[in-house]
Formats: structure tokens, C-alpha cells, sequence
């Protein structure tokens, strides 16, 4: 941002206490006396779009003993934040030097020998050794070693380890459809899981976790739990099978609230037509006001006559297609310019939420909350908590 005032006219509103008292539920969830797993908040893309530092506070705060992120710029700005617990980076790339993380005490995933090898290297050039996760492809075909070259990917870190450049310290899986919990696959990815684990076991590995359930798995799939679960969309208040009513009772508060300040309001007349291709007509005499936030600030297009808000305790919707900058709204009679126009919250006050704009754009709440804000940095951004020990 330049030195002059700032006049963004919108702003998201991050409550951390929310995510401090969602991890917390969360640990309760899965608590099992002295034989519950871990539990590892996975904080990649800016934590989920709430920001990625101080929801690593109030992951931690909230009884989280691990963080997962993607890629390897995460987890070492985590680290210059001053975040010193296990965390786990699992996204790397063909010729990744490794070196920085390894020394940054990161844990980092393996999906293949080449990786593996990559690994090696760091650990050699740091003098320390490397604590690995190997990942195998039980299903998602996705990332991961495929079964097929799984027995090569573990004999091969066998040898690093018997060498002493690594430690495998864990070994992991990812669900394809743990929030639909009849779907077949489940059973077959637990399976395909366990005899993957037989394959570690008979070439001398001991993993100190074995993880395979993200946050529909850990809520609806005990038998999934092993030794660490992982749960990311549900620490931040949205449910992960918002269709599956059994996880209600966990009462999550949706972290991440979104509000702007009506730019303009008018009046249109039965016939007027809104917006980019006039998809929208008024079939009656109404009031709306226009919203200063559209696609360059992550506003999904498919809103377009869609997306819900709220003004003035009344609810409306988009009207005509969003546009890059600003959309129109419905508005109740009396919305003046500079009225508050609540996009979605946790629903506590009558506000849409995260999960209804999903429903309306025929997409997921993950979706809707990450991609909030643009990335041209002209929404604002605020932190709360209650008690304001983590901003």
C-alpha cells in the first residue's frame, strides 16, 4: 500500500478467538483418553484465506501440536514468526533445495525416490538429518507414490535412514471422498492404507504417525484416525460435509466475516435492466445499492444473480453479473450511500454465511473463503479476538 489514507470501502474481519475455540472442539472430538491421535491444523493459502500467521497462533492456542502448509515459503515465514512446533510441508517441486527447511526443522513429504534423493541432498549439505514423510497414492491419484512404486520409494528410505541422512518420521494418505461417508472408495483407500503400512513395516520403518484423515475423515471416520488427523476447513468454523447433519452438534463459528459500505443506491423502475448483458430486469420497483467489491477481489462470478447479502437486517441478493470492481444489490427501501453490506459472516446475526454463497455458486465453502480478498491487496484485512492475546 502507498502512504496516502486508505479508503478501501470493504474489509474481512478474521475472529481468531473463532479458530482458537474450533481447534479446541476439534481435540475434543477426537480425544480418546491417553490414545487419541494428534492433531495437526493445516494453515496453507494464507490460511485459507483468514491469514496465515495468526491462524497458526490460534491453532496452537487451541491445543494444535502440528501445522501443515504446502510449500516450503509457508513454512519458513512460519518459522521467522517465531513458530517453533512440528509442521509438516508437503508440496515440492523438481529440483527443490531442501537444505533451508531440513535446517529450519521442518518435516517434509516424499513422494518418489527423485524426492527422496532431493531430501538427501539437503540434509547432507546441512549436516542434519531429515525428518520425512512418505506419502502413498491410495486412491486420490493425486500426489503420492502409486502403489506400484511404493515398495521402491520405501526401500529407498530404508537405506537413507540406515545411512543416517533421514528420519522417516511419518507415513500418509489423503481421502478422496471422506465427505461423502457410503461412498465406496473409503473402505478401499483404508485398505489400500493398511497395506501400505505392511509394506513400510516389513522393510524395518517406524513411523512415529501414520496420517491419513482430513476434517470429514477425523469427524465421520474414526477407524481412519491412526496416530495423527488433520483437520483444516473445520478450524476455521465450515463444516467439511456440510450435507452430512451428524458433525452439527460440534456448534464450529465460521471465523471470517466480509462487509462493505454501499457505494451508490438508486432506484430502478419495472423494465430497467442491471449490469454487463442485462441478465437481470426489474419486474418491479425496487432499490439497490451498489457494492464496491467484484472478481479482481475474489467475488466468485457465478454470484451473478445469485450470491446472498445482507442490509440493513434484510436480506437481498446480486442482481446482473459481478463485475471486475462492483456489483449491484437489492437493497430494502431507505439504503442510503454508506450503508454496511454484509457478504457473509457466521450467520449469527442473520447474515448469509461462507457455506450458503457455496450453495449459490454451486461450489465449496473452501473456495469461497480462500479466494476472498483478490490478490491485489484492496480489501482490508482485520484481525479480532476476545480476549486479544492473538493479534
Amino acid at each position: 500500500m502507498s502512504e496516502h489514507e486508505d479508503y478501501r470501502r470493504a474489509e474481512i474481519v478474521v475472529d481468531l478467538g473463532a479458530i482458537r475455540r474450533n481447534v479446541e472442539k476439534l481435540c475434543d472430538a477426537v480425544a480418546a483418553g491417553s490414545d487419541g491421535p494428534a492433531v495437526m491444523v493445516v494453515v496453507k493459502a494464507d490460511g485459507y484465506g483468514h491469514g496465515l500467521f495468526g491462524s497458526a497462533r490460534a491453532a496452537r492456542a487451541g491445543g494444535a501440536t502440528w501445522l501443515g502448509v504446502a510449500d516450503r515459503d509457508e513454512a519458513l515465514d512460519l518459522r521467522e514468526e517465531g513458530d517453533t512446533g512440528r509442521m509438516l510441508a508437503w508440496l515440492g517441486m523438481p529440483g527443490e533445495d531442501y537444505g533451508p527447511l531440513i535446517e529450519a526443522d521442518v518435516d517434509v513429504a516424499a513422494y518418489s525416490t527423485q524426492q527422496l534423493e532431493e531430501i538427501v541432498e539437503g540434509a547432507t549439505a546441512t549436516g542434519k538429518v531429515a525428518r520425512v514423510h512418505l506419502k502413498v497414492d491410495t486412491g486420490l491419484s493425486r500426489g503420492g507414490a502409486p502403489l506400484s512404486t511404493w515398495k521402491g520409494l520405501v526401500d529407498a528410505a530404508a537405506k537413507a535412514e540406515k545411512a543416517g541422512h533421514v528420519k522417516v518420521a511419518g507415513i500418509w494418505s489423503h481421502f478422496a471422498c471422506s465427505d461423502e461417508p457410503e461412498h465406496a472408495s473409503n473402505d478401499l483407500q483404508e485398505e489400500a492404507f493398511e497395506a501400505a503400512l505392511e509394506v513400510a513395516d516389513k522393510a524395518g520403518l517406524e513411523p512415529e504417525v501414520r496420517h491419513l484423515a482430513n476434517s470429514a475423515a477425523a469427524l465421520l471416520r474414526p477407524s481412519s484416525w491412526y496416530d495423527l488427523v488433520r483437520f483444516g476447513i473445520a478450524a476455521y468454523g465450515l463444516s467439511p460435509a456440510p450435507h452430512v447433519t451428524n458433525i452439527d452438534h460440534l456448534e464450529l463459528e465460521p471465523a471470517m466475516t466480509v462487509h462493505a459500505k454501499a457505494a451508490l443506491t438508486k432506484d430502478l423502475a419495472i423494465g430497467d435492466a442491471v449490469s454487463y448483458g442485462h441478465t437481470f430486469t426489474a419486474e418491479r420497483p425496487m432499490r439497490v445499492a451498489l457494492v464496491p467489491l467484484g472478481y479482481g477481489d475474489g467475488i466468485p462470478r457465478h454470484a451473478s444473480s445469485l450470491g446472498p447479502v445482507q442490509i440493513r437486517g434484510h436480506r437481498g441478493r446480486i442482481l446482473g453479473r459481478v463485475c471486475m470492481d462492483q456489483f449491484v444489490a437489492e437493497a430494502p427501501r431507505g439504503t442510503v450511500a454508506g450503508d454496511e453490506v454484509v457478504l457473509f459472516g457466521p450467520g449469527t446475526n442473520g447474515e448469509p454465511t461462507a457455506q450458503e454463497w457455496a450453495e449459490a455458486c454451486g461450489t465449496i465453502s473452501y473456495e469461497i473463503v480462500t479466494r476472498m480478498g483478490g490478490s491485489a491487496n484492496r480489501v482490508a484485512k482485520r484481525w479480532t479476538d476476545d480476549d486479544g492475546s492473538l493479534v
